[in-house]
């Protein structure tokens, strides 16, 4: 069964984050709220929790893992990125993006895209993850909470318990999250592709 924390949107309780950040540490699988919507995650290392999200998403080897980071510090040291794209980037950050680049030898094989060897890297604007980040000290490794059954991402917190109760180990609810996930801009090839239109606005990076 899943622990259950409940915590303010705008000023999440200190103690709440310490100890879903420790069921991290501990090899678990989190529900938390982001800028966009509700999402999965576990720390790098995490294989275990890395093949659950497989298994509750349904993902194909298509698929691009996203990697949520704390700053640019963070984002520098998982992919390549020349000052071109980091200016373009850092324009549209923190938000609801999330921007596909090739991986540096940091990240895990294990989480690439596996023909072109890209990830995803996002800077979340949400008071919750920001917390989580900076307590963990490292980057979560998440994916949108889309269940393969459904049209749109589950938005309220009881929803995710109800839901998810067996198959993850913590749900942190700040209240209603939305229902859009990020736009994906994909950066692979040297110009950015909008991929996928969500949340954040893809004029930016488009043209």
């Amino acid at each position: 069964m899943a622990r259950y924390f409940d915590v303010h949107p705008k000023d999440p309780q200190p103690r709440s984050i310490a100890q879903a950040v420790q069921i991290l540490r501990d090899g678990g699988l989190l529900a938390y709220p982001t800028d966009s919507c509700f999402a999965l995650g576990c720390t790098l290392g995490n294989r275990d929790g890395r093949d659950r999200i497989v298994r509750i998403r349904h993902l194909n080897d298509k698929h691009n893992f996203t990697l949520m980071c704390r700053d640019f510090a963070q984002l520098g040291q998982l992919v390549h990125v020349d000052n071109r794209i980091f200016r373009a980037i850092k324009a549209a950050t923190p938000g609801p993006y999330t921007f596909i680049l090739p991986a540096t030898s940091e990240v895990p094989h294990r989480l690439l895209q596996p023909k072109k060897r890209t990830v995803g890297v996002r800077i979340c604007d949400h008071p919750v993850a920001r917390e989580l980040l900076a307590e963990l000290g490292e980057p979560i490794m998440t994916s949108t909470l889309l269940l393969p059954d459904q049209q749109e991402p589950l938005t309220d917190g009881w929803q995710v318990k109800e839901e998810l109760d067996h198959q993850v180990d913590a749900v942190i609810d700040s209240g209603e999250c939305g229902i859009e996930p990020t736009t994906v801009v994909d950066f692979s090839e040297g110009y950015a592709e909008v991929t996928r239109v969500g949340a954040g606005d893809p004029a930016p990076f488009e043209g």
